[in-house]
């Protein structure tokens, strides 16, 4: 007779009540990556507020660009920074590697847990320091220096609040460091003998080239940060000209760290679309090396193409040629990945679930954001667009469509592994149908917008400039999406507390390691040490309703249609 256990109903490490210091101190990655997940989600919605004042203040109508006050204008500044400084450094950033990443990195591995566990609860610690003194900021002052922290804005700011900003981006910098530095070392050591290399799963293989990245560019902003505090505090002229320093000195050191932080925000996405993309298309992954190396690839390109910001910034026509041309090479590594994502799919058995269905909205919006992105690679463009609705529009596009779609589908994925329920199809169907269309209704008017003129950082804009239009239509788009992103986070909310269909442990059918550990998994991830497969998106050793060849089945429940496929023997 096949096992009955069910693994819901026997005591869980996930479901055990044990009080909130338990989840406090706790050292378990799982939950450190659950606390991550809804520190994040709940960062989101913030930003996400403020995104909508700021569209609503931008509708036709809304402020008269001609009798417009000092406090309507600071006040667009104030949100037009938290919203920037939040989606950025609480939000994206830490969204897929510190989250998602900490939940399913070790079972991806078949370990038991990141190879410094109180080193990660310590960044999740210095995590919500950072997010509370950003919080903070809303409450001592008004922060309108734009989220970039340009000098001289910030360092002849009197406000107390850039102070308070500027030291909270300082802590989330250490806690970036600390993760990324755990992620290298678990991924280096903690593989079993039978994964080398490549035979790991692509979103390692993402999670690691962003880690490197993490490491090597965040100590740049943070002594960056620490300068400003510096000179603010002291008067030691740095950046500041009236005290001697060199304001375009600090945009260098910020884009060092900021260009390669666009790829923080997006690899860990590009390695959720692979894993999706094998799953959901049941083939194994097309051309892996060359997606696996391209990570590697953009994380070293990411260093050295920081200039095509700094066109307009007084830098030699030979760097900016040199910049320009540096740009368009990292295209070719992103190009590589999505033309063998699209090769995956290509006659394959492609199921439309939810997970699928955003890691395809991906494609599109990856695809709008990296051909855009050639424009401001070209001197000739880039310097009519600077400082344009264009460039929103192309960063929105690349750094929030990519991966805010790539973090929700991940949730989607893995949400049967991290509560051990299926999301409620149709109506998580129509939150992403919503959420696609809402964000391209919100930012293509924006790129016409731009090309036509329209520059960014205005609080108004009167209706003679002829931008109305785009503005209203930018506005609708926004309040279609807060719609979709609000039922797909319903969808979520109503599948954990009220109705979710109980899940085995592997309902998408996939080969990697962690879909053979229970749904949700014990304290140490598995039961049994799980073998390793030899190729991690070999389709063809799935069989039995998701089990896979090789692998006892792993508790199943006594309801699951999947148990009846399986002798005895084999059980």
């Amino acid at each position: 007779m096949a096992p009955t256990t069910n693994t819901l109903d026997r005591t869980n490490y996930l479901n055990a009540t044990k009080g909130f210091m338990s989840w406090f101190w706790t050292i378990d990655h799982k939950r450190l990556g659950l606390m991550y997940l809804w520190s994040v989600i709940a960062c989101f919605i913030m930003g996400g507020f403020f995104a909508m004042k700021i569209r609503l203040n931008l509708m036709p109508g809304a402020v008269d660009f001609a009798t417009q006050t000092a406090e309507q204008m600071n006040a667009y500044n104030n949100a037009f920074t938290v919203h920037g400084a939040v989606m950025v450094f609480l939000v994206i950033i830490p969204s897929i590697p510190a989250a998602l990443g900490n939940f399913v990195l070790p079972m991806m591995l078949g370990a038991k847990d990141v190879a410094f566990p109180r080193l990660n609860r310590f960044s999740y610690h210095l995590w919500i320091i950072g997010a509370l003194l950003f919080v903070a900021t809303l409450l001592i002052g008004n922060l309108d220096t734009g989220w970039t922290f340009y000098p001289p804005y910030s360092t002849g700011h009197t406000d107390p609040s850039v102070i308070t900003a500027v030291l909270a981006a300082f802590i989330l910098g250490f806690s970036s460091i600390f993760t990324g530095l755990n992620f290298i070392v678990t991924i280096h050591k903690m593989r079993p003998p039978q994964m080398t290399w490549f035979k790991m799963p692509l979103f390692l293989w993402a999670i690691y080239a962003t880690a490197i990245i993490q490491v090597l560019a965040t100590p740049v902003i943070g002594i960056s940060l620490l300068l400003i505090l510096v000179e603010k505090t002291m008067q030691i002229g740095i950046f500041t000209p009236e005290l001697g320093g060199d304001p375009v000195f600090f945009q260098h050191l910020f884009w060092f760290y900021s260009h390669p932080a666009v790829y923080i925000m997006v690899l860990p996405g590009m390695g959720i679309m692979s894993e999706l993309f094998a799953t959901f298309s049941r083939k194994p992954i097309f051309g892996y090396k060359s997606i696996a190396m391209s990570s590697i690839a953009i994380a070293i390109f990411s260093f050295i193409v920081w200039g095509h910001h700094m066109f307009i910034s007084g830098q030699s026509d030979l760097m900016s040629v040199i910049f320009s041309a540096l740009t368009f090479s990292v295209a070719v590594p992103s190009a590589i990945k999505v033309f063998n994502w699209i090769s995956t799919m290509y006659k394959g058995s492609i199921s439309f679930s939810v997970p699928m269905l955003y890691g395809m909205s991906i494609i599109w919006l990856f695809g709008i954001g990296g051909l855009t992105g050639l424009f401001l690679a070209t001197l000739g463009t880039d310097v009519v667009f600077h400082d344009t609705y264009f460039v929103v529009a192309h960063f929105h596009y690349v750094m929030v469509g990519s991966a805010l779609f790539g973090f929700i589908g991940g949730i989607y994925y893995w949400w049967p592994k991290m509560y051990g329920k299926v999301v409620d199809g149709p109506l998580a169907k129509v939150g992403c149908l919503l959420s696609f269309l809402g964000f391209n209704l919100t930012f293509l008017p924006q790129f016409v917008g731009g090309s036509k003129g329209m520059p960014r950082r205005y609080a108004a804009y009167g209706s003679e400039q002829g931008f109305d239009d785009w503005n209203y239509w930018s506005t609708m788009g926004a309040m279609v999406l807060l719609v979709g992103l609000s039922i797909a986070l319903f969808a979520l909310l109503r599948s954990f507390f009220v109705k979710g269909t109980l899940s085995p442990a592997n309902p998408w059918g996939g080969v990697t390691l962690e879909w053979q550990s229970p749904s949700p998994p014990p304290e140490h991830n598995f039961e049994i040490d799980p073998p390793t497969v030899g190729d991690p998106y070999d389709m063809s050793l799935v069989k039995y309703c998701g089990e896979v060849e090789g692998f006892l089945p792993v508790n199943p429940r006594a309801d699951d249609p999947c148990v009846a496929y399986i002798e005895p023997e084999e059980a």
